[in-house]
């Protein structure tokens, strides 16, 4: 045994966090015993308090303290359009481009049959509920730019068109900034595909 129980016990734990091996597990662990008693039970607090009061929003089932959520509550917010994700971080790098001022529709995922995902372990029954009970008149699908994302996007799309609500795709290309010879052939084709007139 190198580390006394309760160390081998903490980096074993942080080690189970995304993104985390073995080795930075270890530093994390031997940072958190350096640091003064109320620090460390503060962070101790801090993820008790986030799992015991964080839930999903009814509506839109992003991640809230309150239900329904204060985006679902607001009067602000543009009603006639959804933009639908994957995943709560979605919503927060939607919203940190201070460019949409809609709705959400948080799926959950992506349907991916090769981890046994399909259309009704996502939120999409919900989301159909939804479009039915309001005065939505576009669907923006946000989803990733990966085969998951796009068969999920074709699929809402078949979905929900015959409803006759506008279904939009964000568009994918070329980051700002970036070099054409750096591209990928994918991302290349899917930046032509999106061009817009200048």
């Amino acid at each position: 045994m190198l580390y006394a129980a309760p160390i081998a016990k903490l980096i074993e734990q942080l080690s189970k966090l995304p993104g985390v091996g073995p080795k930075t597990a270890q530093r994390l662990a031997f940072y958190l015993l350096k640091v003064s008693s109320e620090d460390a039970e503060a962070l101790a607090r801090a993820i008790v308090e986030a799992k015991q009061k964080i839930g999903l929003c009814s509506t839109c089932y992003n991640l809230t303290d309150e239900d329904p959520c204060t985006t679902c509550r607001s009067n602000s917010r543009d009603r006639s359009i959804i933009c639908v994700v994957e995943d709560p971080r979605d919503v927060v790098a939607m919203e940190r481009t201070r460019e949409y001022r809609g709705l959400y529709h948080v799926l959950g995922g992506a349907i991916s049959p090769m981890e046994g995902i399909g259309p009704d372990e996502l939120r999409i029954k919900e989301l159909l509920m939804r479009l039915g009970e309001s005065e939505v008149k576009e669907v923006i699908v946000a989803t990733n730019s990966t085969v998951e994302g796009e068969a999920t996007a074709m699929y809402l799309s078949r979905l929900i068109k015959p409803l006759g609500i506008v279904v939009t795709r964000i568009a994918h290309g070329l980051p700002v900034g970036g070099d054409l010879e750096y591209a990928d052939e994918v991302t290349l084709g899917k930046a032509l595909e999106g061009r817009r007139p200048m």
